[in-house]
């Protein structure tokens, strides 16, 4: 006798898909730019010499692949960094969480000096079944402007929640 399982994703859950998160700051700074490509192993001049930089035809140092600029800490918002918050939880809870993966799409250069704007929301929900039981998977897409109002990147991620 098999017992039926209850869905994960609520109607709730389905309501929220699309809606959108308040908009939030980041800065893109030189000092910043230069410490993530150290970390992730990038040895170009342009993320690190702005002369270089400027020779290969940027406005200033050029952000890494994958920074997208440092949240500006607003200590009036208190705890919240502003973002994205987790949303509506599933029927019953599910502990563990796993990256699936984040792809970022540009549309243009992002350099030192860009303040850029994002806003977020759930694109999907999607439940599957693993050897591990059921899954919940979750897709998100932000959209990053810079200070012209121009979008600059498109982030996806996936987090397999279980």
């Amino acid at each position: 006798m098999t017992q039926e399982k209850t869905p994960l994703i609520t109607d709730e859950m389905r309501a929220y898909i699309g809606k959108e998160s308040e908009p939030y700051t980041l800065e893109v700074d030189k000092t910043s730019i230069r410490m993530f490509a150290r970390a992730v192993g990038h040895t170009d001049p342009i993320f690190y010499d702005e002369a270089a930089a400027r020779a290969a035809g940027y406005r200033s140092l050029v952000a890494p692949p994958g920074y997208l600029g440092t949240p500006v800490y607003n200590p009036a918002a208190g705890a919240r960094r502003g973002g994205f918050g987790i949303g509506p939880q599933p029927s019953r809870p599910l502990h563990r969480v796993l990256n699936g993966g984040t792809e970022i799409e540009y549309f243009d250069d992002i350099c030192a000096g860009d303040v850029l704007t994002a806003t977020s929301h759930v694109a999907a929900y999607e439940e599957r079944e693993g050897s591990i039981g059921q899954m919940l998977i979750t897709t998100t897409k932000t959209v990053y402007k810079n200070q012209d109002g121009k979008i600059v990147a498109i982030m996806t991620g996936t987090a397999i929640r279980y």
